[in-house]
């Protein structure tokens, strides 16, 4: 949901350079690549139970982002390579 509604919130004020700030660009593209940290999933949950504006929505992203808590960034999760995550429903059947 939050990357949806920044998505959104990007591209009808792209023409506003104040708004859409190149920091708020990478935060959402993180959020795009990234899982989100526990705290910044809890901090923004809590944020959209009260009903925030897709305005301060942005500014606490950027907050978060600027202060690293927004996203987890492993190594092994820069890995481009796609991966078998689960096998299930594959099964040797015999032939006839």
């Amino acid at each position: 949901r939050v990357y949806s509604r920044l998505e959104r919130y990007c591209n009808e004020n792209k023409d506003k350079p104040l708004l859409v700030t190149e920091i708020l660009k990478k935060a959402v593209d993180d959020i795009f690549r990234y899982r989100l940290r526990e705290s910044a999933k809890e901090s923004l949950f809590r944020q959209f139970k009260l009903g925030i504006s897709d305005e301060y929505l942005a500014d606490l992203v950027t907050l978060l982002y600027n202060a690293n808590e927004l996203v987890i960034k492993d190594e092994e999760d820069q890995n481009t390579e796609p991966q078998v995550i689960c096998s299930m429903g594959i099964v040797n059947l015999p032939t006839q």
